[in-house]
């Protein structure tokens, strides 16, 4: 058994995570979090939009770590929150699994530094099928080379905060490794105006917001005479909330590291 606190519990990730997981094989609810100063419902299960269920919000993660036994935090909230749940997290040997996005590469590294001490599990996408969709860009890339363009084009609902999402950005980044380029060189986030020609190196992230769009994403590979499209899209949060609960239910017991979901799906090394 794996006993879980949830962060974000009346967040849209958070609630979700939770809502899914109560009743869950394998894992146990012990602590529920959310923002410091919150002044909701005082009950887990409520603040999800359930029933109660008898485990109470707090808004200490310290203080909840030292009351409860806790095997792993699952943490979505915001890229700041996150990075102060690792050190705490570090702090008291529990291992971390954050679904998080829009970090910086300093707030990376803090994370990275947190994971010389406990287990984490660190992905701005925990759907399986977008993780499968980072190998098989990776795969494409690989064999299509530098004769093809890349380019991404990512959708969400309107309330996104973050732009490019986690999901296009590590895209970017996985096509530009498998083609051996710079990602903070070789990606270009933004076209306007007189731009001139497509240098053959840069892969082009677009972002599209607007109405309640889970997450779509789409991989082009424009070559002469054809192109390839690699396309994910998702219909709802349960598929993040299910990659979720898979990390936590694989990161209990591991050594200290950073990880990602190509760990936890055994994906790393794929062709």
């Amino acid at each position: 058994m794996v006993n879980v606190i949830v962060t974000g519990v009346a967040g849209r990730m958070g609630g979700q995570i939770l809502r899914m997981m109560h009743g869950a094989e394998g894992l146990r609810l012990v602590g529920a979090l959310e923002r410091p100063g919150w002044s909701g419902p005082g009950d887990a299960g409520v603040a999800a939009g359930m029933a109660s269920i008898g485990i109470p919000v707090t808004d200490d993660l310290a203080g909840l770590l030292g009351r409860v036994q806790a095997d792993a935090i699952v943490d979505f909230t915001s890229h700041e929150a996150s990075v102060r749940h690792a050190v705490t997290a570090a702090a008291a040997g529990v291992a971390l699994v954050i679904g998080s996005t829009g970090f910086h590469a300093e707030g990376k590294a803090h994370v990275r530094e947190c994971a010389a001490r406990i287990p984490i599990v660190l992905s701005p996408n925990m759907s399986v099928g977008v993780n499968v969709m980072f190998a098989l860009v990776a795969q494409a890339a690989r064999a299509l080379g530098d004769a093809y363009d890349v380019e991404i084009v990512e959708m969400h609902h309107g309330k996104k905060k973050d732009a490019p999402s986690g999901t296009a950005v590590r895209l970017a980044e996985v096509a530009a490794d498998a083609l051996g380029r710079d990602a903070a060189k070789d990606v270009v986030y933004a076209r306007h105006g007189m731009i001139g020609e497509r240098t053959p190196r840069e892969i082009g992230v677009m972002t599209l917001r607007g109405g309640d769009v889970v997450g779509e994403h789409t991989v082009f590979f424009a070559g002469q005479g054809e192109r390839l499209e690699v396309t994910h899209r998702a219909t709802s949060r349960d598929q993040f909330a299910r990659g979720a609960l898979r990390a936590a239910l694989w990161v209990k017991g591991r050594k200290s590291g950073l990880y990602d979901m190509h760990d936890v799906l055994g994906l790393k090394g794929a062709p």
